[in-house]
């Protein structure tokens, strides 16, 4: 079969693997789409994420879907031939995170096509992954495998909206929109938010943001842009960089909450914490996500508008092209490796 390995900084390759046997308590799944993320174009592109760096070759991917082909010992759960999306992570269930029911940080996790442990974890991005039978998640009806590959970065999404608190006839702010970005927008939405406004440097992002339901779009290395909004309820930094961050600071209104979702850059990065604590501003990290996978499977079923973010669909043999049109923001929203026919 055919995976997609990184080797390291620039070195992605389409490889003739071994199809894997379930082992005990797992399930054979037949991927038909993975979609290219953020932290899979950074192992490209530097060799890792953050601070989790590739010590060996990985297979990469997260976001799959695909069909149940068989169960190992001791596993169930639908039928062969069922159309699932694939929950990414394993906690451990034992630590304190998993006990107080914030498993999204467990300490000792298993995330598909992470660097974060070492041996590492092996991704997604494959004709064939044996994953534990636990993780499948069968499609809701009137859901296609196409639409359900958003599944995995809807979650974190909607996980970014909850670490907000309450948005019901707030007015958002979503600094970045990117796939993440725009799918926060339509989290936010379907949360009640009466407004969301976005910020983005590329315009064809900002058409993407406008197509899930951003009711203002502002070009971020525009100040003059009339679109600024005087202040903001929420605000959910989506983009990854300090001047996002600062945005979302200057922009919250007193007592307001800012949530850092996007990943920035390893080590130390300079921010305005004078305005946190004079305006008492809350300021919270979220970081992956736990159920909310289910409620974006649900969420993907009534609302085909997402079909939008899907710019494009590539075979697994083009990895390298896909990977580069992905880090393309200018033509590209949310990219996807097609492994089946």
């Amino acid at each position: 079969m055919l995976g997609c390995v990184i080797r390291g900084q620039g070195d992605l390759r389409v490889e003739e693997l071994p199809v894997p046997e379930p082992a005990l308590g797992q399930a054979l799944v037949a991927v038909r789409y993975g979609g290219v993320c953020g932290s899979d174009l950074h192992y490209w592109r530097h060799g890792g994420v953050g601070d989790f760096r590739l010590r060996e070759p990985m297979l990469l991917g997260h976001e799959v879907v695909g069909t149940i082909v068989s169960y190992g010992a001791g596993a169930r759960g639908p039928a062969p031939g069922t159309p699932v999306a694939v929950h990414p992570a394993t906690p451990c269930g034992v630590c304190p995170e998993c006990a107080g029911e914030r498993r999204n940080v467990c300490r000792d996790t298993r995330y598909l096509g992470s660097a974060a442990r070492f041996p590492h974890v092996q991704g997604g991005f494959a004709a064939r992954v044996a994953v534990p039978a636990e993780q499948l998640r069968p499609l809701p009806d009137g859901l296609g495998l196409r639409r359900a590959a958003l599944a995995e970065p809807l979650s974190v999404a909607l996980h970014a909206v909850r670490r907000a608190g309450d948005v019901t006839g707030r007015h958002v702010l979503v600094t970045g929109a990117g796939p993440i970005g725009c799918l926060v927008v339509a989290a936010a939405r379907a949360a009640g938010a009466a407004r969301v406004t976005v910020t983005d440097l590329l315009p064809r992002a900002l058409e993407y943001a406008c197509a899930v339901g951003a009711g203002t779009v502002v070009r971020a290395d525009d100040p003059e842009d009339a679109g600024w909004p005087q202040e903001v309820d929420v605000a959910v930094e989506a983009s990854g960089v300090a001047a996002g961050l600062g945005a979302c600071l200057r922009l919250v209104r007193r007592g307001g909450t800012v949530v850092q979702l996007g990943m920035l850059p390893p080590g130390q990065v300079p921010f305005a914490g004078n305005l946190v604590v004079s305006r008492e501003i809350e300021l919270r990290g979220a970081f992956r996500f736990d159920t909310e996978f289910n409620d974006a499977l649900r969420l993907l079923a009534a609302e085909p508008a997402l079909d939008a973010l899907v710019s494009a669909v590539v075979p697994v043999r083009e990895a390298e092209s896909a990977f580069a049109l992905a880090a393309d923001r200018g033509r590209s929203c949310k990219v996807l490796l097609d492994f089946g026919g």
